[in-house]
């Protein structure tokens, strides 16, 4: 068996009903909801701390860039892929 951390986590009565019908909606537990919405999260402030980096040492992104990107990640979405 997977080696675990049990957390207790409080969260106001709507937020806990609309975290079980996500997780409903999606054939998960609210565990692992909760699990993949953290890990989530996780990822787009560690993404948002290295584009703050990267932004401190090569200055702002171009409206060009960022145009670009934003393209890339329709493409991306397009595809099924998010």
């Amino acid at each position: 068996m997977a080696q675990v951390d049990r957390l207790s986590v409080t969260m106001a009565p709507e937020i806990g009903a609309a975290v079980r019908e996500a997780a409903a909606r999606e054939g998960t537990s609210v565990s692992t909801w909760l699990t993949v919405a953290a890990a989530q999260r996780l990822r787009n402030d560690l993404l948002g701390a290295a584009l703050d980096l990267w932004e401190a040492e090569d200055g702002p992104f171009s409206e060009d860039e960022l145009n670009a990107a934003a393209a890339a990640l329709r493409a991306t979405k397009r595809r099924g892929a998010a």
